[in-house]
This record gives C-alpha cells, sequence and structure tokens, in this order.
C-alpha cells in the first residue's frame, strides 16, 4: 500500500484520508547517531512516552540493502528512491508525501536518487 501525502488511499476497498505529522510532541531523542554504509546513511532514535520509536534519517545518494527485525513504516519526507522488498523482483519508487511498508524479519534495497532521500522510520509491533 502507498500513501501519498493529504491523499485517499485505500486498503482492501475502505477509503482512507490522513496526513503525515510534521512534528512530535512529549518525546526523548537519543543523542548517538545510528550511521550506517560509511556515513552514507545516518538516523537519531526518536522514544515516545509509550516507549514506542522512530529513527529520523537521511540517506546519501546510492543502493543500500537493509535487514529488519520489526515491521517498518518508512515515510519519504524529501527526496526520491527506489524500494525493492525482500521476495519480489518489482522495484517502486518513492517520493515526498509517501510511505511504505516493510515486513518484519526480512530485508529491502534501496537506490536513492542523487540529492538524498529524507525519511521517517517507525518501528511497528
Amino acid at each position: 500500500m502507498v500513501f501519498a501525502k493529504n491523499r485517499i488511499a485505500t486498503l482492501s476497498g475502505i477509503a482512507m484520508t490522513f496526513r503525515m505529522s510534521s512534528n512530535f510532541e512529549n518525546i526523548s531523542i537519543v543523542k548517538k547517531a545510528n550511521v550506517y554504509f560509511g556515513g552514507q546513511v545516518t538516523s537519531r532514535t526518536v522514544v515516545f512516552a509509550d516507549g514506542s520509536k522512530k529513527t529520523l534519517g537521511f540517506m546519501q545518494a546510492g543502493d543500500y540493502e537493509f535487514g529488519t527485525e520489526a515491521a517498518e513504516l518508512m515515510e519519504m519526507l524529501g527526496g526520491e528512491m527506489d524500494v525493492k522488498l525482500d521476495g519480489s523482483d518489482e522495484w517502486n519508487t518513492y517520493g515526498e508525501g509517501t510511505s511504505f511498508n516493510v515486513p518484519g524479519n526480512s530485508k529491502f534495497s534501496l537506490k536513492v536518487k542523487e540529492g538524498g532521500a529524507d525519511y521517517c522510520c517507525t518501528y511497528l509491533s
């Protein structure tokens, strides 16, 4: 399922309208950065009052593969990337204002376009 900012998305025939939030309230931020691929991908962990976590990060242009433990919702805040989920041969392009889901205990491949990609990753339970 792909969500577009301020647009209507459908899931099993049910139409939903949503808006990505531009800020968070009542949070803590882990000071130490998460750094991957020699600094090409960095993020900071945001912890909410209920213990849930998100990461806010930036990826430089390049090709990457990540593994997941928990399922994830990846929201694109800026830039563009091509994404291939584990078990699929299909690449899909996501840009600012869109999002995609990654299953838990899987891998996904990314081709981040020139200019990089700004993202928010929500860890789903």
